[in-house]
C-alpha cells in the first residue's frame, strides 16, 4: 500500500510509543553527555587554583544551550 507523504499521516499508537521512547533515550543520552562535559570541564579547571571558586552551577549555566544561543 503506498502511502501519500502530504503531512497528514497519523502515526499509530505502536509508532507514536516508539517516537516516545525515542526521544526519552535521546534526552537521557543529551544529559549524560552533559555531565561528562561538567566533569572534564571541572577537571581541566582543576589545576588552576584561582579557578576554585567556580561551581558546577556556574559550568553548567554558561554550558546550557540556552545561555549559548543570546550568546551569539
Amino acid at each position: 500500500m503506498a502511502r501519500e507523504f502530504d503531512g497528514s499521516h497519523q502515526p499509530t499508537a505502536k509508532s507514536r510509543k516508539q517516537q516516545e521512547k525515542d526521544q526519552r533515550r535521546m534526552e537521557f543520552r543529551r544529559a549524560i553527555e552533559s555531565y561528562s562535559e561538567q566533569r572534564q570541564l571541572l577537571q581541566d579547571i582543576a589545576d588552576y587554583p584561582e579557578l576554585h571558586a567556580v561551581s558546577v552551577w556556574q559550568v553548567s549555566a554558561a554550558m546550557s544551550p540556552r545561555n549559548a544561543q543570546q550568546a551569539r
